[in-house]
């Protein structure tokens, strides 16, 4: 029977694809806000360690996610073109694939927590926050592997309703335990930052066991089965040629975060607190966005498989423009109310000082930003992450982090950095819609 990523409408498609994902994906920013919420309760240093583990706990997302974007563009493609046997390969040599990235995390992890956190501060109690907290995700984060993977099980197959409620489990087992394990609530001992990390690892795994349970008993087009883990190098290459750049990318995005912590505790440690706080705010207008994103790949990797351009192009449309209205409608919230969005995290008066030009400055990048990621899903479907790769290499390491730099001497003011994230975002815009009309000119008009 024709999976329905080939007969629906084009724009229906896109909602019921999309839309789960995106309210996994906003919860999943409501848990990243409400995390850092209870994390500011214990303290600013304790909040300030959080923001600077946050790039190396985003590279271990990057590695699962990454790895989950090559696996989701070559299932589609396989169903697009009937071919089973190539599907339940796919899935198989995927899933070895996370199951030896965990492994390569734990080592280096654990190895080189320490020196990572003593790099961006010698604050000793901020340290050994950033230290406890890395410890717990780092060993535990086999769940964040099983559980994305087999959410691409389910979102490449067109099943992203399952794919949100594996998400929503995961992400409010999170949400109730914050408060539980950090303030020792109903007889728990009091963990402080250390129970948000159990809160987050804990709900991961209780994802993951949800997420396998899901394709087990509703996901009839992948069939693991024993006798199907057979590692397969060839395609174990196919997974990982469209999946490196997308790591690359996610990974660069970490960097971007160190060394920018490293350029704002120049000015103070508040300075880093409010970075920390914009990302998890920016959350919540980014991650609907890249649940949309989510949603676009398998839809345009099935009609591409089945030759279908008119679809392909339909759906890029929709999802480009649906971007760009979310990314509008984010930056109106960070205009409008920027105050109220820093007095969620206890914000002292220093901070206010400091985070509201930064909130209302940034936030200006969020429509350019749109574009990018939705070009950014059509490369991904298509076997051109390499594009992204290249973009967000442009965006962050060749504009973003100089700029942010060399704004912030010549200023002498840590709110003349703010304006490098306009300036890096106005660049991107320009790369992502030279790459997608090459794209078009050569891919999508032939179909």
């Amino acid at each position: 029977r024709e999976n329905k990523m080939g007969t629906m409408p084009e724009n229906k498609l896109l909602l019921s694809m999309a839309v789960p994902m995106m309210i996994s994906m906003l919860v999943q920013a409501l848990y990243n806000i409400v995390d850092s919420i209870f994390v500011s309760r214990i303290c600013e240093d304790a909040l300030t360690a959080v923001s600077m583990a946050f790039p190396l706990q985003n590279i271990i997302i990057s590695i699962a996610v990454g790895f989950g974007v090559g696996i989701n563009a070559l299932l589609s493609r396989a169903l697009g073109q009937k071919n089973a046997e190539r599907v339940n390969q796919v899935a198989v040599n995927g899933l070895l694939l996370a199951g030896l990235s965990y492994l390569l995390v734990l080592v280096a992890g654990l190895i080189g927590i320490r020196a990572y956190m003593r790099t961006q501060t010698d604050i000793e109690t901020i340290v050994n926050y950033g230290i406890t907290y890395l410890n717990i995700c780092i060993l535990c984060s086999f769940g964040v592997f099983v559980e994305i993977t087999f959410e691409r099980f389910l979102q490449a197959t067109g099943r992203t309703i399952y794919s949100m409620v594996t998400q929503l489990v995961g992400a409010i087992t999170n949400i109730i335990l914050d408060p539980i394990l950090i303030f020792g609530l109903l007889g728990f001992p009091k963990l402080g930052i250390a129970g948000a990390a159990w809160a987050t690892v804990i709900g991961q795994c209780v994802g993951a066991v949800v997420a396998v349970m899901l394709n087990h008993f509703k996901n009839p087009e992948v069939h693991l089965r024993l006798r199907h883990i057979r590692p397969n190098g060839r395609l174990m290459g196919e997974i990982t040629a469209i999946s490196i750049p997308s790591i690359i990318m996610s990974c660069i995005s970490s960097l971007t975060c160190f060394v920018m912590n490293m350029i704002l505790i120049a000015y103070s440690s508040t300075a880093v607190a409010v970075f920390g706080v914009y990302f998890k705010l920016q959350s919540f207008v980014f991650m609907p966005v890249f649940g949309l994103n989510n949603g676009t790949v398998p839809i345009v990797a099935y009609n591409f498989g089945a030759r279908r351009g008119d679809r392909m192009r339909q759906t890029i449309k929709y999802s480009i423009c649906a971007a760009v209205a979310i990314m509008i409608v984010g930056m109106l919230m960070f205009q409008s109310i920027p105050d109220k969005l820093l007095r969620l995290f206890d914000a002292s008066e220093e901070m206010l000082r400091l985070g509201v030009p930064a909130l209302r400055i940034i936030s200006i990048s969020f429509p350019l930003a749109g574009f990018g990621i939705g070009a950014g899903s059509v490369f991904q479907a298509l076997g051109y992450s390499v594009y992204s790769m290249i973009i967000s290499l442009i965006r962050q390491l060749v504009v973003l982090i100089p700029c942010a730099y060399a704004i912030g001497r010549v200023t002498g003011d840590v709110t003349g950095v703010w304006w490098a994230f306009v300036i890096a975002e106005l660049v991107s815009l320009t790369a992502s819609a030279l790459y997608l009309r090459r794209v078009n000119r050569d891919v999508i008009r032939t179909l």
